[in-house]
C-alpha cells in the first residue's frame, strides 16, 4: 500500500490510497487518522508524477499543508 497525491479541491490536498493491487479504493485529506498514522510511522508518499518521496519528505510535506 501507498499513498499517492491525487489532486486539490477546494484548496485541500487529497491523497488516494493505492493497495497492492494497484488499485485506489480509498481518498482522504491529510486529517484522516489512518493517513496521519501511516505518514507518521514512515509510510511512502508518491507526487502526482509518480516520484516516491522519502519518510522526512512526505511527513514535512504533509506538515505545510493547510
Amino acid at each position: 500500500m501507498i499513498y499517492k497525491i491525487h489532486s486539490v479541491d477546494q484548496g485541500q490536498t487529497i491523497f488516494a490510497r493505492i493497495d497492492d493491487d494497484g488499485l485506489c479504493r480509498l481518498t482522504c485529506t491529510k486529517d484522516y487518522p489512518e493517513f496521519q498514522a501511516y505518514i507518521m510511522d514512515g509510510g511512502e508518499l508518491q507526487d502526482a508524477d509518480g516520484v516516491v518521496m522519502t519518510p522526512e519528505a512526505a511527513q514535512t510535506f504533509i506538515q505545510t499543508l493547510p
